[in-house]
């Protein structure tokens, strides 16, 4: 009977069963026919455990380097912790110990996304908004398209998981899993649509004209009385389809031209105020890392989301206008972060 290095993990099991009925190791070896000295190797060293881990001293921070820090921090945002201290020519601190001294002075945030302003953009958002700035917005129908995918907008999500329990399986797709394109307006406290976009149109100038006709035209806004249709301002940005000469002369012969279509500057979503409605929309539809397995699945969802979405938030949205408006003049022309 030859020595032998490793046990396998069934040998291990029978040995730690035969402990438990009162064998002795030299029994063990007899039954399992292997060589005394390994099997008491084994019972050796589950005996002892594991080892304590040694607990090495951490390099303190004087208040001098931790005022180098928090300069450092402001001065490199997004930045890692190691680039942060290393920037203060500070060594020797572990990780666990750097993210501790952040987490007192700083937070983990994304970036973010904005449009680029150049001085011509600014200078437009600031014409625009003198223009419009005695404007009766409780008047005026804010437009915009919104996509959603089946994933929702970064295609992962984490939350709390209680001890004990495995993380939800989530599934992993490209592009999301696809989407659906809607479009919605606001005007005063009463939402318009949402409207789903046919899943195989492009919305160029023509099929932009059409999907307006069937859905805005003939749904909600030939219903309206002449007063009404007389004083709404009808507000689009600036895509392609929406401003090309094609669209604008459509609009034209349905009524809305001149002062009845607004002006959009360029690069401002931060003006739209239906883009607060659209993340009020997405926070619903994606809580708790809700995915969708169909794109009809996830249009129910944005149905249900709008319908629970009252006329006091949306006026809340169309009211912040004026608002808006002297922020972007106060900050001559830049984003002003709505």
């Amino acid at each position: 009977m030859g020595q032998k290095k490793d046990l396998t993990g069934s040998e291990k099991s029978k040995i730690v069963r035969y402990l438990a009925e009162g064998c002795s190791s030299l029994k063990i070896a007899k039954l399992l026919k292997r060589d005394h000295r390994t099997i008491k190797r084994f019972i050796q060293n589950s005996q002892q455990g594991r080892k304590k881990r040694v607990e090495k001293p951490r390099r303190k921070i004087t208040a001098h380097e931790l005022r180098k820090v928090k300069r450092a921090a402001a001065k490199m945002p997004l930045a890692t912790s190691l680039a942060i201290f290393q920037s203060c020519n500070i060594t020797g601190v572990p990780k666990s110990t750097r993210c501790a001294i952040l987490r007192d002075m700083a937070k983990v945030r994304k970036a973010e996304r904005r449009p680029p302003l150049n001085k011509t953009h600014k200078l437009k958002r600031q014409d625009w908004a003198k223009k419009y700035l005695k404007t009766d917005f409780s008047k005026v129908l804010w437009t915009d398209e919104m996509r959603v995918s089946l994933d929702g907008p970064d295609g992962w999500a984490r939350g709390w998981i209680g001890k004990g329990q495995r993380a939800p399986v989530r599934l992993r797709r490209q592009q999301g899993g696809g989407g659906v394109l809607v479009w919605a307006g606001i005007i005063k406290d009463e939402l318009v649509g949402p409207f789903r976009v046919e899943d195989e149109v492009k919305l160029n100038s023509q099929s932009y004209c059409q999907f307006l006709e069937d859905t805005f035209f003939k749904q909600w806004y030939r219903k309206k009385s002449a007063s009404f249709k007389k004083n709404m301002i009808f507000m689009q940005d600036n895509a392609p389809s929406h401003a090309s000469k094609y669209s604008t002369a459509w609009l034209a012969r349905k009524g809305i031209k001149e002062e009845k279509l607004m002006t959009w500057p360029p690069c401002s979503p931060d003006l739209n105020p239906i883009e607060n409605l659209w993340s009020i929309i997405k926070c619903e539809i994606y809580k708790e890392g809700k995915q969708y397995t169909s794109l009809n699945s996830v249009w129910e969802a944005v149905v249900a989301a709008a319908r629970n979405v009252d006329g006091e938030q949306i006026k809340t949205l169309t009211e912040s206008m004026d608002g808006r408006l002297l922020s972007v003049l106060a900050k001559k022309g830049g984003y002003i972060g709505h």
